[in-house]
């Protein structure tokens, strides 16, 4: 069985010196601005950028062409459905003009029928008037 042992104040104080130490160690060995890995990486960044924003144009120029393409095609299907619209109620139009004019049509039979029917009665009544006479 292993036995714990704590550490005293100056294996403490040695490790915080020792970690600052590597963190100074690590710091100083980062390559310099001007390091050719460091140059390589940036312009390879760069060129990352660049190819992400030109893909961002050309999806939103696609965006911008499907929009007025849906709105084209709803354009389009409006006027579609106006002139349908506007062809029903021309058709209902011709429809009731058709119905008037035959209602006129029977409307003149009627009374050119009643005009033959009291023709017909005067002339019986002037036959009796002449057969009374």
């Amino acid at each position: 069985m292993s036995h714990f042992r704590e550490k005293n104040f100056t294996e403490r104080r040695s490790a915080a010196t020792d970690a600052v130490a590597a963190r100074l160690a690590k710091f100083r060995a980062r390559p310099a601005p001007d390091d050719p890995a460091v140059i390589a990486r940036e312009a390879e960044r760069k060129a990352i950028r660049e190819a992400r924003e030109i893909r961002d144009a050309q999806r939103a120029e696609a965006k911008k062409e499907q929009l007025a393409r849906e709105a084209a095609e709803k354009a389009e299907r409006e006027a579609a459905l106006e002139a349908e619209r506007i062809a029903a109620e021309e058709a209902k139009a011709a429809e009731k003009a058709a119905k008037g004019a035959a209602l006129a049509e029977l409307a003149a039979r009627v009374i050119a029928d009643e005009a033959a029917r009291k023709a017909a009665r005067d002339e019986r009544y002037a036959a009796r008037k002449a057969r009374k006479k």
